[in-house]
């Protein structure tokens, strides 16, 4: 964005102030609070998540910095559940970030797998494959633990743990 359009720091400041005023009017509006679909608490909820949503496009388009604040709309909203009253089951999907802070010894991992496993083609050539590179020992050694192995001895494959969700 060019400068002739981003906002002033005025008005970045003026949307800062515009959220405080509508966090009061909000915790207001919830302390009166007559019931659990009070009208002036949604609407409330509503002018906050507007202004927020104001000061955090100012705030990027002047300062290219953003909020930690994501205000649900209603294309995030998920389809109505359908499935059992009290399910048997629930799956969860969690990634596991790791930073590779010593290779060799990664390598040295892969290799000692590959070692193990010669009389079973998958994970040998595999490491054979990437010709013994950090690539090719990350998927020998992804290839042959778990996810839940890995994560409690990324230190023994030369990992370090990074950010997870």
């Amino acid at each position: 964005m060019s400068d002739a359009v981003q906002p002033t720091a005025a008005e970045v400041r003026a949307a800062a102030e515009a959220i405080k005023t509508a966090l009061d009017r909000h915790l207001a509006a919830v302390e009166r609070r007559t019931g659990d679909d009070d009208p002036a608490v949604y609407e409330a909820f509503n002018e906050l998540a507007s202004a927020a949503e104001e000061y955090d496009e100012l705030l990027y388009e002047r300062y290219d910095e953003v909020t930690p604040f994501e205000i649900p709309g209603s294309e995030d909203t998920l389809p109505p559940y359908t499935g059992p009253e009290e399910p048997n089951a629930l799956s969860v999907l969690i990634r596991r970030d790791y930073a590779v802070v010593e290779p060799q010894r990664l390598l040295a991992q892969a290799q000692r797998v590959e070692a193990v496993e010669e009389d079973g083609p998958s994970v040998s050539a595999a490491f054979d494959a990437a010709a013994g590179t950090v690539h090719g020992a990350l998927g020998v050694l992804f290839g042959e633990f778990e996810p839940d192995e890995i994560a409690s001895r990324h230190k023994e494959f030369g990992l370090e743990e990074g950010d997870s969700t």
